[in-house]
């Protein structure tokens, strides 16, 4: 079970890093990089959110999973205050205002939270994708357990994700990777919880408008499974489904890239990458159900060595530690 909490931490990491340098279209990644993204690569020069990042550089989607980690560490459970102190402590340290890669929901709650504003209410129009992004750590403690990890998932997204289509988003993913850490899970297993979830999650939070994301994630499976070679998959997911800031957009995408390449690692960074749009957290959310699904086992040492050394304040092995001892058999 360690390994599987591992390989879900490092799965958020690869994605994210992955899909950092990607562009905002499937054609202007595939022009830019001749083709696949097959490894991790620094961000262009002239890229709209992440210029200057290096290559395996991580972005808010995992910083922020590890800012909820800790929290939930420090308080041994999951709280909206615990995780609303965490984002706070987060946005600050990264540069708060000056900081161009926030997200508009996360950075409008934590602006609002800061003047003294009620938690319970100032994320009540968050409708991005900021917490789906962050929320496999909310996974990681329920293993085989999507019930738990779907009410945890809804606190976690209350200080800034206080929406009933953010929640549905974000309880599709913990859901999903609670069941991808049981031994015996099948792909088929993880996207039935993951839609179950986003229709129990559907019911919490303020009232939103938006799509249904259980709908929308049998929607991105047709098309994956559908005709086509795998660039033209891709182009029809991003073109019909998405791949943007919306959150019914992002997690049903992400599922669609973890179906096509059957939970393979690499292929799903791949894929995800391809993707374009919001392909860090699309690529984070997708990498990190595959790595709990698989465990650690099915990374190249190479990745994680990257992962350690371009990110040297992820302390992946302690954060694993400390959540696997959080685990309730």
């Amino acid at each position: 079970m360690l390994n599987r909490i591992l390989g879900g931490l490092y799965g958020q990491a690869l994605g994210d890093a992955w899909g950092m340098p990607a562009l905002l279209t499937p054609e202007a990644t595939w022009e830019h990089f001749g083709g696949w993204v097959e490894t991790f690569v620094p961000a262009p020069e002239d890229h709209p959110v992440h210029a200057g990042l290096p290559a395996g550089r991580v972005t808010d989607d995992t910083e922020q999973a590890f800012a909820l980690a800790q929290a939930i560490l420090s308080d041994g459970c999951v709280s909206a205050e615990g995780v609303a102190r965490a984002l706070i402590a987060w946005y600050e340290r990264i540069g708060g205002d000056r900081s161009p890669y926030v997200g508009p929901s996360t950075r409008r709650a934590i602006q609002a939270l800061k003047r003294g504003e009620d938690l319970y209410q100032v994320g009540r129009f968050g409708d991005t994708n900021g917490a789906a992004m962050r929320v496999s750590p909310v996974g990681l403690i329920h293993p085989g357990d999507p019930k738990g990890a779907i009410a945890d998932a809804y606190l976690s997204c209350i200080p800034t994700h206080h929406t009933n289509v953010a929640v549905s988003g974000a309880a599709a993913v913990a859901a999903a990777i609670a069941t991808a850490m049981r031994p015996e899970a099948h792909l088929e297993d993880i996207i039935a919880a993951a839609k179950d979830a986003a229709t129990v999650g559907l019911k919490m939070g303020h009232l939103w408008m938006g799509a249904s994301i259980a709908r929308r994630i049998d929607l991105a499976l047709e098309i994956v499974r559908g005709l086509g070679n795998e660039r033209e998959r891709l182009q029809a997911l991003y073109d019909v489904v998405g791949a943007g800031l919306a959150i019914t957009e992002a997690v049903p995408a992400a599922f669609g890239v973890l179906v096509m390449a059957q939970g393979d690692i690499r292929r799903t960074a791949m894929y995800g990458a391809a993707l374009s749009g919001d392909a860090d957290t699309v690529t984070a959310i997708a990498c990190a159900i595959a790595g709990a699904w698989k465990g650690i086992e099915a990374f190249d040492p190479k990745w994680l060595e990257q992962l350690r050394l371009a990110n040297p304040d992820l302390d992946f092995e302690a954060v694993a530690e400390g959540l696997y001892q959080l685990i309730t058999w």
